[in-house]
């Protein structure tokens, strides 16, 4: 009985033992396989390192301001009796905005009228006795002083009427009313805003060091949010003779036509002069770049060294870089690469350093300097 024991056993722990050898043998066996198994190529398109010629350009933020632009204030107190504008409108120089109440100065016009008209008429008569000696020169003084003081009380009541009605100073677009009919308007109180925008001005700061690069007349490339995908044009019409002492920046003012009136007064632009001179850069497209806070890096495309192995074929490598000016679709690259290298252009997101790849262009988008967005 014992021995039977014994033998069943010896039996079970010589069938566990086989059944763990083989499968330790077909562990083995699928890490063997799992190391020698090499993943299929990853496909990507590619782009090559190119020398290209680009304009030499200053770039710096700027920030518009009206050609012409003023808050339209009352000279004089008085009651508003008529409103002749629209929010918003556009007016022509010496336009009515806004009328004051002048009942009184009428009144006081009249009454100074006929006492210049008699003071007129007294003057004449003292002019044709004064040869025969009827009046004395002093009487004719008299007479032609009051001529004068009549003929100034009727000038001084005319300036107060005409600054009481308040016209456009100068053509241009208003703004948002600020006054309401029968109100008592206080001297120097807010009207109306009024700013003429077709040209516009720009204003921007370079360092002192690039002054010798700029001169009026240069091109100005303006773009901005609210013009996504427009670029306009300007020209360099002021450069400020003072460096600023705190920053040493000195300050350029261009000329830009915005007869669309989109581009307004207090908008912030990005700025970019042209220089006229180019320079030799070396560019890529701006995909084929992945952007990262410490550094930022492209995946070169090279050819798969032989050790070997089966089978040649290409793998990247991530080659950090330091990028430039960006021109239309393509990144000028500073340093990192070199002419004629092949970059992966899309995709590089999903790649890791020495990954097997398979270029395939057949996809590849097409990259351009200046890219025009589709007409939707």
């Amino acid at each position: 009985m014992k021995k039977n024991l014994i033998f069943t056993i010896v039996g079970i722990i010589l069938l566990i033992g086989v059944l763990g050898g083989v499968k330790g043998l077909q562990i083995k066996r699928m890490i063997a396989q799992g190391e020698a198994y090499v993943p299929p190529p990853t496909p990507v398109t590619t782009a090559v390192v190119q020398a290209a010629s680009w304009p030499s350009e200053l770039t710096a933020v700027g920030s518009l301001e009206a050609f012409q632009g003023v808050i339209v204030t009352a000279e004089l107190p008085g009651k508003v009796v008529k409103i002749a504008f629209e929010p918003g409108s556009a007016v022509k120089a010496g336009d009515l905005l806004v009328q004051q109440d002048t009942s009184s100065e009428i009144a006081q016009l009249r009454s100074a009228q006929a006492f210049m008209g008699l003071a007129q008429l007294n003057l004449q008569r003292a002019r044709k006795l004064l040869p025969s000696n009827v009046i004395t020169q002093s009487s004719y003084d008299n007479a032609e002083a009051e001529f004068k003081q009549a003929a100034a009380q009727v000038d001084a009541i005319q300036a107060t009427i005409e600054k009481k009605t308040i016209r456009a100073p100068f053509a241009g677009r208003l703004g948002i009313r600020q006054i309401n009919l029968g109100q008592a308007l206080n001297e120097g109180e807010a009207i109306v805003a009024l700013q003429s925008l077709n040209p516009i001005y720009v204003n921007f700061q370079l360092p002192q060091q690039e002054l010798v690069k700029v001169r009026q007349g240069l091109t100005v490339r303006l773009t901005t949010d609210a013009l996504p995908d427009k670029v306009v044009e300007g020209t360099i019409t002021a450069i400020n003779p003072l460096v600023d002492k705190a920053t040493r920046n000195i300050r350029i003012q261009a000329t830009v036509d915005n007869p669309d009136e989109q581009l307004r007064p207090g908008m912030f632009v990005n700025v970019a002069v042209a220089l006229p001179e180019n320079r030799s850069v070396l560019t890529i497209p701006s995909t084929a770049v992945l952007y990262a806070p410490y550094s930022d890096s492209v995946f070169v495309v090279e050819n798969k060294k032989e050790d070997g192995s089966a089978g040649g074929g290409q793998v990247v490598r991530q080659q950090f870089i330091r990028l430039g000016a960006t021109r239309g679709d393509y990144v000028a690259v500073v340093s990192g690469l070199e002419n004629g290298q092949t970059v992966v252009s899309t995709g590089s997101f999903k790649l890791r350093n020495g990954q097997s790849v398979m270029v395939d262009n057949t996809l590849s988008p097409e990259f351009k300097l200046t890219p025009k967005p589709e007409e939707g």
